[in-house]
């Protein structure tokens, strides 16, 4: 899978459709990506042991088809693969060329 946790995307397609935000989750068996406050759903407590009921608002997985990389510029972009002369593999952006920057990993 082309995206990355980390990686800043633009939703084109749906109800949050022109929305940004940071993958938050990757899950390349399902094809889909969990974008921090986009594709928002309200799941709601009943209450139980003396806690009152309340209502929580969860991001649900996009598929990637509906999700575009944002290069640098901020424009919808297609990620590509390149060869370093050392061998390995870097993710470019397809309009410009550039490689595409890398998130640090969040540390648990």
């Amino acid at each position: 899978m082309k995206f990355m946790v980390g990686d800043n995307v633009i939703v084109t397609a749906g109800k949050d459709k022109g929305k940004t935000g940071k993958i938050i989750r990757v899950l390349p068996d399902e094809n889909k990506v969990v974008v921090d406050n986009v594709n928002i759903y309200v799941k709601h407590l009943k209450p139980m042991n003396g806690q009152a009921g309340q209502r929580l608002e969860q991001p649900r997985p996009l598929p990637t088809a509906k999700v575009a990389i944002l290069n640098n510029e901020n424009k919808p972009d297609r990620i590509g693969y390149k060869l370093k002369k050392d061998g390995t593999k870097e993710r470019v952006f397809k309009k410009t060329g550039k490689a595409v920057p890398t998130a640090e990993k969040p540390k648990k």
